[in-house]
């Protein structure tokens, strides 16, 4: 056999071998190409998912954050309501005792241009405008947390207007202003005279209430008790009864001692 034939034989045995390790490679080079694809599509997936998770997780914090605000509009809303009765009902008080007020002191004005200067031979006539001037004065004390000024003007005020129409409130405010310098035995006394004198007085059952509020600063649970019922059965209907009735709930037990 010739060189040549030899040649040609070896060429043809090799050729197979060739394609089949070419096909190896192809094969190996798509395998890490897959693999690498799938890499790839794994870490995007889990890219995708934190970012689904982290999505779910803002929504559910935007909706606790929502219902939290829902709440404490609901809730800022209902003291508003709360505030706007309190005032109304304040304002209402206040707009009654002024008129109250008003109808007394047009009483006290008829009345005292109806006394002849015989019937108060050594008597100033009351003057309405220094009665109402120096009760305000006095309130203004007691308004700014002047108890001890306050004190001293309704005490004057007492004095120098002994027929005012005014003096059931003017002992109400020296009761709260000795209330409020912690002298309860005084303010005690004091409250119980509005009771005693003016038992048909608006400010009566407010006045009973602070002296039961006063005797149990001093430790007389049944002076405060005596206090509270005299209210509840005289006053039923009184804004101060339902405090009272509540007041000797708390009492009751040491009532029975």
């Amino acid at each position: 056999m010739s060189r040549l034939a030899l040649l040609l034989i070896s060429a043809a045995l090799l050729l197979p071998a060739t394609a089949a390790q070419a096909g190896l490679f192809d094969d190996e080079e798509a395998r890490r190409q897959i693999r690498e694809l799938r890499a790839e599509l794994n870490q995007t997936s889990e890219v995708l998912s934190r970012r689904v998770d982290a999505a779910n997780q803002n929504q559910l914090d935007f909706s606790n954050q929502a219902e939290a605000l829902r709440s404490s509009v609901a809730r800022l809303t209902g003291q508003i309501e709360v505030l706007t009765n309190s005032l109304d009902t304040a304002h209402k008080r206040q707009q009654d005792f002024y008129v109250d007020l008003d109808n007394r002191l047009r009483k006290l004005e008829t009345t005292a241009s109806a006394t002849s200067a015989s019937t108060l031979p050594a008597e100033a006539k009351p003057d309405p405008q220094a009665e109402m001037r120096d009760y305000e004065a006095a309130l203004g004390h007691f308004r700014t947390g002047k108890y001890k000024e306050a004190q001293t003007a309704f005490e004057t005020f007492v004095t120098q207007h002994p027929k005012s129409a005014l003096l059931p409130n003017a002992h109400y405010w020296l009761g709260s202003s000795l209330y409020q310098q912690k002298q309860f035995a005084r303010s005690a006394t004091v409250f119980g005279q509005v009771a005693a004198n003016w038992p048909n007085d608006a400010k009566t059952p407010d006045a009973l209430l602070a002296q039961a509020n006063a005797l149990t600063e001093v430790k007389d649970d049944k002076g405060a008790i005596k206090a509270l019922e005299t209210l509840v059965e005289k006053y039923p209907a009184s804004p101060a009864a339902e405090t009272a009735r509540n007041r000797l709930k708390a009492l009751a037990p040491k009532k029975k001692r």
